[in-house]
C-alpha cells in the first residue's frame, strides 16, 4: 500500500473537513473524536463535495441534500444518498498525515 502527504495535523481544526487532491482523488481529511479519516470528497448521491458539510458523531454531512457518511465506512446513514462513499487508510507520521487512494475500503 503506498501512501502519500495529504497535510499536517496542524492543518486540521477539530471537527472541520479539509479537502485535498491525492493522485487526482479529491479526498475529505477530518480529524475528529482523536483520530484522522479520510474519506472521497465526492457525495455519492450529487456530485458535491462533502467536505462543505459539517462533521458530528464520527460521520459527515453533504450540505446540498444532508446525507450524512460514515467516516470509518463510507456508509450513508439515511436518504437520499444509498451508496457508500470510498473510504482511504490514513497513518500518521510526526506531524504528517499520510492518505492511501490506491487502496478503497
Amino acid at each position: 500500500m503506498s501512501f502519500l502527504r495529504a497535510c499536517s495535523l496542524a492543518d486540521l481544526a477539530e471537527d472541520t473537513p479539509k479537502r485535498v487532491e491525492l493522485n487526482g482523488v479529491p479526498v475529505s481529511i477530518v480529524r475528529t473524536e482523536g483520530e484522522v479519516f479520510a474519506i472521497n470528497d465526492i457525495c455519492s448521491h450529487a456530485n458535491v463535495s462533502l467536505s462543505e458539510g459539517e462533521v458530528e458523531d464520527c460521520a459527515i454531512e453533504c450540505w446540498l441534500h444532508g446525507s450524512s457518511f460514515d467516516l470509518r465506512t463510507g456508509k450513508p446513514s439515511g436518504l437520499p444518498a444509498t451508496k457508500p462513499v470510498p473510504v482511504y487508510p490514513v497513518k500518521i507520521e510526526g506531524d504528517d498525515v499520510l492518505v492511501s487512494v490506491y487502496q478503497e475500503s
